[in-house]
């Protein structure tokens, strides 16, 4: 796999330099000359630890959270300061872990940011399950959140217990969702697991709508190295038929595709946390993105607070970019919703898409992967599926990888990929 990922780094930055981070950070952020800047917060608290998710988080006590927010307020602070005025964003995106345990302060970190940017596209946040009620979500709503997630994974029983979730109630959860709307409300599935069939995953999103939900997401199962799941990949063929007939399903339904794996049954009803142009993360694990740089907090909750504690960043990594190494990471990120602008990638790097990846869309297209309308490309169904093979790729080249090495180490010297 790495090979793969290599050789396709190398081709597409001209260079054998791997993507190389180092423990290093800039005293000033350089996000006030970031226009269509989104921001992200994670909370990694969970009440139980799912073994297939590998993302940043621990387990939930009420002190430990109390004291993880109050310092994750100072960082929004003094982040915040260093910038005159309110500074205008796009969107805030709750994760985690599981947000929606710290709902008795959201609003005092939404009030936070507040102080220091002008949110413009509203406010999403991710639950699990359990957090679907009317108590929960009102406090939600009254703190500004208009944008929902739910971690459902699986309506079907075998696949919770694969999985190890309980089954979903999904009369409370219907309920609770009616009482208290949402611009929008998505909930989150996973294919290609074991046996799974398109029958399977139609009976989901089925439920889903059914249930409350304008916009559904369906991700591909992982096999991170680090985490403890025993849960088998589903085979290339298999895969890419499942995908295929899914993605054709929601489509005769008259779902939006929004991106790779997301469909919503409402023209404005979307999710994403990560196709913007630049971003900028607090609390643990989160990253910022910037013009010329990349930089990743420490996993290790108890070193983020120090770190917050002593007036300092509690950045872990930082990948500063060359210019072929940026224009990857955004062809690819924005690729993600299914689509690129030629006038946009033009407007964000001032040179022309084709004239530094000609040869790479004449094989796109030669391959059926992508096809051109309206100064645009927009994957075929072939693409998507192959965007996301090759995604399976990279992110056990090189997330998996640097994760892995994050949940061991607070501070890293240095990671190359």
């Amino acid at each position: 796999m790495s090979l793969i990922t290599s050789l396709t780094r190398m081709w597409l930055t001209r260079t054998t330099k791997p993507f190389t981070f180092k423990n290093e950070y800039d005293q000033i952020l350089p996000f006030a000359e970031c226009d269509s800047l989104g921001l992200y917060v994670h909370i990694p608290f969970c009440k139980s630890i799912c073994n297939f998710c590998p993302y940043c988080k621990v387990l939930y006590s009420a002190e430990s959270c109390d004291r993880y927010i109050d310092h994750l307020i100072q960082e929004i602070h003094f982040v915040g300061n260093q910038h005159k005025g309110r500074k205008k964003v796009t969107s805030l995106y709750f994760g985690g872990g599981t947000p929606a345990l710290a709902a008795e302060r959201i609003k005092e970190i939404i009030d936070a940011l507040n102080e220091h940017f002008i949110i413009t596209e509203g406010i999403g946040l991710e639950l699990h399950p359990d957090n679907v009620n009317v108590e929960v979500l009102q406090k939600l709503k009254d703190a500004g959140v208009t944008k929902i997630s739910i971690g459902i994974q699986s309506f079907c029983g075998k696949y919770q217990k694969i999985l190890g979730r309980k089954s979903v109630d999904t009369v409370e959860m219907k309920s609770a969702l009616s009482v208290v709307p949402f611009e929008t409300v998505s909930m989150d599935f996973i294919f290609a697991l074991p046996e799974q069939t398109f029958d399977d995953l139609r009976s989901d999103i089925d439920l889903a709508f059914s249930l409350g939900a304008n916009h559904v997401a369906i991700y591909p199962f992982i096999d991170f190295t680090f985490t403890e799941s025993h849960v088998a990949a589903m085979p290339k063929k298999e895969k890419r038929k499942l995908l295929d007939a899914i993605t054709q399903y929601c489509i005769d339904k008259g779902y939006s595709r929004s991106s790779i794996w997301t469909f919503s049954s409402e023209q404005n009803a979307d999710y994403s946390s990560m196709t913007r142009d630049y971003f900028l993360g607090f609390g643990c694990s989160a990253t910022s993105l910037f013009k010329k740089q990349f930089k990743i907090n420490t996993f290790d909750v108890e070193s983020y607070c120090k770190r917050i504690s002593r007036g300092d960043f509690a950045t872990s990594l930082t990948i500063r970019f060359t210019k072929r190494q940026r224009m990857v990471y955004w062809l690819f990120w924005t690729a993600y919703s299914t689509r690129v602008r030629i006038s946009d990638f033009e407007k964000f790097f001032e040179v022309p898409l084709k004239k530094m990846y000609g040869f790479e869309i004449w094989i796109a297209k030669r391959l059926g992967f992508i096809k051109e309308y309206d100064g645009i490309y927009e994957m075929t169904l072939k693409g998507a599926f192959y965007y996301h093979y090759y995604e399976n790729f990279y992110t056990l080249s090189y997330i998996d990888k640097m994760w892995g090495i994050m949940r061991n180490e607070a501070f890293p010297e240095q990671i190359k990929l």
